[in-house]
């Protein structure tokens, strides 16, 4: 017997629920306790076309790269740092899950992952989703405790979802478990004069909170760069 509509539209529905409610296994842990454990949570949205989609991408995977970035993760007390990226648009997927990083060569890995990490990209602007995926989906399945407890967001443009809870709520929800939220507006575009201010007013939030812009996304490896030494080390931008 053929399908009702309704029948389609329910069967429809469940799809959408599993695709967003998947996150890869994360890593196993392989210590006991990390100094930091790192959210990556980038744009994927329609404004994001191929080439500032690798210019993110190669971006984030030089940082980890980078010499003095290795030295300021494993500077802790205990040597070690989780990191895990997540992709958004108008839904939220986790690209790499998390993985333990020890040693410089852990690093090196997790910037190759980085760097061959497939586009999950659609068209709005959903950062509301994203924080709901790191909240439910993504925090909770940490594979050891970790002293910090960051979330990195970075965008070039401000939720255009308008869903329940917003961006704020979620923020706040967020901040009052003991995360920090840190933001990377990219200034490139139609909100590039208005994003920075409406990231310090919506998105960050928790101790030493900051938002740290690109200058556009040619600038992005620049800023990401910085941003990360920032958030492991703790010191202000």
């Amino acid at each position: 017997m053929p399908r009702t509509g309704t029948g389609r539209s329910i069967e429809s529905a469940l799809l959408v629920a599993a695709t967003l409610a998947y996150v890869p296994a994360p890593a196993r842990a392989a210590t006991e306790m990390v100094d930091t454990a790192l959210v990556l949570v980038v744009d994927v949205s329609g404004s994001v076309d191929d080439e500032r989609y690798e210019l993110q991408m190669e971006g984030i995977a030089k940082a980890f790269d980078d010499v003095e970035v290795e030295q300021a993760i494993l500077a802790g007390p205990h040597h070690a740092m989780f990191v895990t990226l997540v992709e958004w648009s108008d839904r939220a997927v986790v690209s790499v899950p998390w993985t333990l990083i020890t040693r410089g060569e852990d690093a090196a890995a997790f910037a190759e992952k980085v760097r061959h990490a497939p586009r999950q990209g659609s068209d709005f602007t959903c950062m509301s989703r994203a924080l709901e995926l790191v909240q439910d989906k993504v925090l909770p399945f940490l594979p050891a405790p970790a002293t910090r407890q960051v979330v990195d967001v970075s965008s070039d443009g401000r939720d255009n979802c308008n869903l329940t809870p917003p961006v704020d709520a979620l923020r706040d929800q967020l901040v009052a478990s003991g995360i920090t939220i840190n933001g990377m507006p990219i200034l490139e575009g139609n909100e590039a004069l208005t994003l920075e201010g409406w990231y310090k007013e919506n998105v960050i939030g928790g101790p030493s909170a900051f938002t740290l812009p690109a200058q556009g996304y040619q600038d992005f490896a620049r800023a990401m760069r910085r941003k990360f030494v920032t958030e492991i080390s703790e010191r202000m931008p």
